[in-house]
């Protein structure tokens, strides 16, 4: 060994590099997972919407054949523009609830008017309506699964280092309301 020095010195450089290599690595990750968990979180923005969009139709068509169910209606339009106007997670996921709530009276109504469920704009509307809950459903847990998986990296020793230093913090999950938990009751008798 001609210089102790030198050797310590190129052993430090070493450590730096490959330290910078690890934290710029973990970095690109926990922005590949940032990214992820928005992307499915614009999913469910899309299928919300793509429902609210269709709402208004069906809307209309059950309004032809059930005049006198106003409260119903106008029900259904509350919960669709809070839906619409909801920014958060937790505000989507409420306003949601609501809308499930209401749309739920909708279709209700509809089993009372035989004519009605026989209509190929109210069946059309009906099926596109449930393969959209379907989607929201799907996209409710691929966003679910991503949250999952970048919360577990930013709290993962040593990545909770690095995601506190660059201000990764958790995200929120979709999370359905007690309300939707429990099992609707539909009474035709009244």
């Amino acid at each position: 060994m001609k210089n102790p020095l030198v050797v310590v010195l190129i052993v430090l450089v070493l450590i730096v590099i490959l330290a910078f290599g690890t934290i710029y690595g973990t970095y690109n990750q926990l922005v590949a997972l940032d990214e992820n968990v928005n992307s499915k979180w614009s999913q469910i923005d899309n299928q919300l919407q793509r429902r609210a969009d269709l709402i208004p139709n069906l809307v209309e068509t059950v309004k032809g054949y059930a005049a006198h169910e106003k409260e119903v209606f106008e029900s259904v339009n509350k919960a669709r523009e809070k839906l619409l106007s909801a920014n958060t997670v937790a505000e989507k996921a409420a306003s949601n609830d609501e809308l499930n709530t209401a749309l739920g009276r909708l279709l209700a109504i509809a089993e009372n008017y035989p004519n009605l469920k026989a209509d190929a704009n109210f069946r059309q509307l009906s099926d596109e309506l449930a393969g959209t809950e379907n989607r929201i459903a799907v996209a409710r847990m691929d966003y679910n699964n991503a949250v999952q998986a970048y919360n577990t990296k930013i709290r993962s020793f040593p990545t909770s280092i690095i995601a506190n230093m660059f201000g990764f913090k958790e995200r929120e999950y979709f999370k359905a309301d007690e309300a939707a938990k429990t099992v609707p009751k539909v009474d035709f008798s009244k």
